[in-house]
């Protein structure tokens, strides 16, 4: 019988559990530590004008900035459409969102 140790069983999860690109809570989110320096800046960006309880911001594009997944729950999105919702976002986005080839974008409502 082969037996493997594989640490304490938070270790274990810690190791494999997938990595996460959000932070939702019902206080201010704060920016994960593994955000490059556009997606902290676009994070900060819509944390600063949208107020969000949720916020994922993830460059898919491989790495070169050119296409991001946004994920936004916002108070300020509440009675809104989701396309006056987008508006809303790539208004706060402004001139940063008119250079990405293109965006994934997820809105709501708490």
């Amino acid at each position: 019988m082969l037996v493997v140790k594989l640490g304490r069983p938070e270790e274990w999860m810690r190791l494999c559990a997938p990595k996460t690109y959000s932070t939702e809570s019902t206080s201010s989110v704060e920016a994960p530590d593994y955000l490059d320096e556009n997606e902290r800046r676009i994070f900060d960006t819509l944390k600063s004008e949208l107020r969000p309880t949720k916020l994922e911001v993830q460059d898919v594009s491989g790495g070169c900035g050119s296409m991001y997944a946004l994920d936004i729950v916002s108070d300020q999105f509440k009675g809104m459409p989701v396309i006056k919702q987008h508006r809303l976002v790539n208004k706060v986005l402004g001139e940063d969102i008119k250079k990405w080839h293109g965006v994934q974008l997820k809105t709501r409502a708490p």
